[in-house]
């Protein structure tokens, strides 16, 4: 819980947050839970007046098939759904598709 703390501190000078998001089998479902990080982010970044995101689906490496576009497509919809929820417009919010491990979509 120490990284909420210094996540608040840091989102609150922020004119952009970055949600990474866990694609893996698991990691996206626990993220994306009632008491998951993913959301909790997310609403900490709307509610402290962060205004513009990016979303970055990591671990596309490790979905099955690799870099699958339905595991992609099926992320994009809940989260949407979710920051909508939020008071994010999903329209605005681009997503992109990452692999920290391999490096793809980074720069």
């Amino acid at each position: 819980r120490d990284s909420i703390k210094n996540m608040i501190t840091g989102t609150s000078q922020a004119d952009c947050a970055v949600l990474i998001i866990d694609s893996t089998t698991g990691g996206f479902e626990a993220g994306i839970s009632k008491d998951g990080q993913t959301r909790e982010h997310a609403l900490l970044a709307f509610t402290l007046g962060v205004k513009q995101m990016i979303c970055c689906c990591n671990k596309m490496d490790a979905t099955t098939p690799k870099y699958s576009k339905a595991r992609y497509e099926e992320i994009v919809k809940e989260v949407s759904s979710y920051i909508k929820k939020v008071g994010y417009n999903p329209d605005k919010i681009p997503f992109v598709p990452i692999s920290g491990f391999e490096g793809d979509n980074m720069i």
